[in-house]
């Protein structure tokens, strides 16, 4: 009895790991690409907005959380260790930042 229960328990642990990982999604390589292209654009449309009139800037401030918020699931999704924390935290710190700007420059809209 003890053999058995030592043994169930031994291969619950090694099961734990392989049942916690799930597939990544067939389209990974092509959503990491759209990712870094989406970062140049935002990258791009935020130095355009950065002169231009309240309205501009916060409709693209907003884009920008938007786009946070994709790449972060894509992170999320089809990534791993230490990558995927550090990935997930950036996001998460950027919309933290971009979230609390909208709040005090567009009056949260």
């Amino acid at each position: 009895m003890r053999t058995a229960l030592t043994l169930a328990l031994l291969s619950a642990l090694l099961a734990g790991p392989a049942l916690a990982q799930q597939p990544r999604p067939a389209t990974c390589s092509r959503d990491l690409f759209q990712n870094e292209a989406g970062f140049r654009l935002q990258q791009t449309r935020l130095s355009a907005a950065a002169s231009a009139d309240q309205a501009t800037q916060c409709r693209a401030f907003r884009e920008h959380v938007g786009y946070l918020q994709k790449a972060r699931s894509v992170f999320a999704a089809c990534q791993s260790g230490a990558e995927r924390e550090r990935n997930v935290a950036e996001m998460d710190s950027e919309l933290v930042n971009y979230r609390a700007l909208l709040a005090n420059r567009c009056g949260g809209r």
